[in-house]
């Protein structure tokens, strides 16, 4: 079974993740089939770049999302529904 899960990259106590998509039997930093975005929780807000696309077409094709990238997920669309909102208005004015 396919997951979407975070991939640990960085250093030592300086850790940042990358959003992939993996098979659920490999190590959390083995193979993954698919690069969606990366996040860094370092950053005060935390970074968070994901293909909102890409993940819609992985998630319809059976790929599960950790609960953690759940959360990305819906921040991510949440922020992209804001800023859309926003050039709206900028564009009535």
């Amino acid at each position: 079974m396919l997951r979407i899960r975070l991939r640990r990259t960085g250093s030592k106590n300086q850790p940042s993740y990358r959003i992939v998509v993996a098979d659920s039997r490999k190590p959390r930093d083995g193979r993954f089939v698919d690069y969606l975005g990366h996040y860094n929780p370092r950053f005060d807000p935390p970074e968070m770049v994901m293909d909102t696309e890409k993940a819609q077409k992985w998630i319809s094709q059976g790929a599960q999302p950790s609960d953690a990238v759940k959360r990305i997920i819906e921040k991510v669309s949440n922020s992209a529904r804001d800023s859309e909102e926003g050039d709206s208005e900028e564009a009535e004015e």
